[in-house]
């Protein structure tokens, strides 16, 4: 079973959880901007919450499935459509042989994850499946996807190849079949179009301003075009300092915000570096993490201060409501 790619869109690359335990060797972890959206597209299709699939970004992928496949699309809605048909996000969808999936505007968010039962059949690198584009290791070839690239799928779950099985007569009636249930809202991140960041404060909070503190969490900042998978970079209140500081380069991690000299700050994302030398205002909390990721160059975003102990209480939650979710999704599709 597999995959042509007949149009990469904007940007299209292969990605897992990110490749974990090689930072000390200056090798970043990368891996899925919205780890949600990734997770919750593999066990729609009955595949383990870390198994490989697409990160399409902003819009125009075209896909063409090669067999009888069972997908699932979450995430950013850039407009899914299987043969000019319109198809629904958050729920597991039969495609047809010889059926193309195709991505057109973006209609909210930035990122769809595009998971295929069995996972994407690529070389692990360092134990994972993620493309790290500046290094030009993982995924396909190191690099993203161009027109012309096949993917192969690895070993469908049991619990998939049942579900596929049961529907494939159906699907022979027409091009594609969505699941009647799906992914309500609740069972979301908060994902909004100028969405609330939580965080905590960072190591160098105090060496800001009182000002430059509460302008942090009362003022807009616009996300600018110079962002991407390193990271956001964000335009507003200039922050400052209360004097001139120079700080060791220290580790770094997803959500870190720092800022430098002239005060915009970054956000670190998926292929931020290992460590940084800007001073860190904040971090952002891993449960916010995946609606961040959605934001796109023009969108505007406000921070909100938390303790650790509730970014520790909201991370717990989050997680043990994947685990209820996982176990519904497994059910419904042994049910068939």
């Amino acid at each position: 079973m597999s995959m042509q790619i007949v149009n990469p869109g904007l940007l299209t690359t292969v990605q897992d959880k990110g490749r974990f335990g090689f930072q000390r060797q200056g090798v970043i972890v990368s891996g899925a901007m919205d780890t949600f959206a990734l997770r919750a597209a593999n066990v729609l299709v009955g595949n383990e919450e870390n198994a490989a699939a697409l990160e399409v970004t902003l819009m125009g992928a075209v896909i063409r499935f090669e067999a009888d496949s069972l997908i699932s699309v979450c995430g950013g809605n850039l407009s899914p459509a299987i043969e000019g048909e319109p198809v629904p996000l958050w729920r597991p969808l039969l495609i047809r042989e010889g059926s193309t999936l195709e991505f057109g505007p973006c209609r909210s968010g930035a990122r769809a994850y595009l998971a295929v039962a069995g996972g994407i059949d690529v070389p692990p690198v360092m134990y994972s499946r993620s493309t790290y584009l500046r290094a030009e290791i993982g995924g396909h070839e190191g690099r993203a996807l161009k027109a012309g690239d096949r993917l192969g799928f690895g070993q469908l779950s049991e619990t998939a190849a049942g579900y596929l099985k049961a529907r494939q007569a159906a699907l022979r009636a027409r091009k594609w079949l969505a699941a009647e249930w799906f992914l309500g809202n609740e069972a979301l991140p908060a994902y909004a179009k100028e969405p609330v960041i939580r965080v905590i404060r960072g190591r160098e909070y105090d060496a800001f301003t009182e000002e430059s503190q509460t302008a942090f969490v009362t003022r807009t900042f616009r996300i600018t075009p110079q962002s991407d998978r390193m990271g956001y970079r964000l335009q507003g209140e200039t922050l400052a300092f209360k004097e001139s500081l120079e700080t060791l380069s220290e580790a770094v991690s997803f959500g870190t915000v720092q800022v430098p000299p002239e005060g915009n700050p970054i956000v670190l994302m998926a292929d931020r570096q290992t460590i940084g030398g800007y001073p860190r205002i904040a971090q952002v909390i891993t449960a916010d993490l995946p609606v961040l990721a959605q934001a796109k160059p023009g969108d505007s975003i406000r921070f909100a201060e938390v303790s650790l102990q509730e970014a520790e209480e909201l991370y717990i939650r989050k997680e043990l409501e994947f685990e209820r979710l996982t176990r519904a999704i497994n059910l419904y599709l042994k049910a068939r």
